[in-house]
């Protein structure tokens, strides 16, 4: 049984704070050590629970953020970009399902450091009518090739908006959200125990029986509104985009895979408005 592991930092317990999630910063470093943590207990709960092979993910900024010198040996990581996959990458090698650590919530949400994908650009997707943070995005994409999420962490927010999405996962709640930057957080000891347990449990019930994949149906219609109409006129000379309004556009694909390579390649364009 192989699992792989997507590990962002927003969600990690103790980390408020945009310098937590920066490089460049001496939070930074603390906060990254404690991503690396929460991926090791992912580790150890899903080989407590019969996993043989684990792949880490680094899901977070420039997937270059989780210290390969302390990340359990027992796991392989899941490094740089670009990728085709991104946040989900390491499933072309065949995974049975996934964790999603350290997730956040969506755009426009009150989850602490909400954000789809690129904070800068991106203020709301929604696929097929639906509105999906980065979650329910990833989630489809590894639906689409089979695979389920069966764990997911991170804070109140996140766990309201993902649980209907996965409806057989485990959850961890690390932090209650006040706001965007503020909050009751576990201390990182007692969110990596929470974690450990969850991640076996998790694994358990996958041997016994896996959920369903969440899966949307194509053709996929991607409706983008971004947070300026300066990024939608940007985007749109991609000629196969088309403009909706000032802020918002859309295109159809014919897979979730597609759909979020698109949506990656504009949030790499929008650094030219930075």
């Amino acid at each position: 049984m192989k699992i792989l592991i997507s590990t962002d930092i927003e969600g990690v317990a103790g980390v408020f704070h945009a310098e937590q999630v920066r490089a460049g910063n001496g939070e930074y470093e603390r906060a990254r050590a404690w991503m690396t943590a929460e991926a090791n207990a992912a580790v150890q709960g899903a080989i407590a629970g019969g996993a043989e092979e684990i792949l880490v993910n680094d899901s977070h900024g420039g997937f270059r953020n989780l210290l390969p010198d302390g990340l359990d040996e027992r796991a392989r990581l899941v490094l740089g970009k670009p990728r085709y996959l991104g946040m989900m990458g390491g499933l072309e090698e065949g995974c049975d399902a996934v964790f999603m650590i350290g997730y956040h919530s969506r755009s426009q949400g009150r989850g602490i450091l909400a954000h789809t994908i690129n904070s800068f650009a991106f203020a709301r997707v929604l696929i097929n009518g639906m509105e999906l943070g980065e979650a329910g995005l990833y989630g489809a994409l590894a639906g689409e090739m089979g695979v389920p999420v069966i764990l997911g962490t991170g804070d109140d927010v996140f766990i309201a908006e993902t649980r209907d999405t996965f409806p057989g996962a485990e959850w961890v709640q690390t932090k209650v959200a006040h706001g965007q930057g503020s909050g009751i957080t576990l201390s990182p000891a007692a969110s990596r125990r929470a974690i450990a347990a969850a991640a076996e449990t998790a694994v358990r019930n996958l041997k016994k029986q896996a959920p369903v994949p969440f899966r949307i149906p194509a053709p996929i219609e991607c409706r983008l509104q971004t947070q300026s109409s300066a990024l939608a006129d940007l985007f749109c000379m991609w000629p196969t985009l088309e403009r909706v309004d000032g802020v918002t556009l859309r295109f159809t694909t014919d897979s979730m895979q597609s759909a979020v390579r698109t949506l990656n390649s504009l949030a790499a364009m929008s650094f030219m408005l930075r």
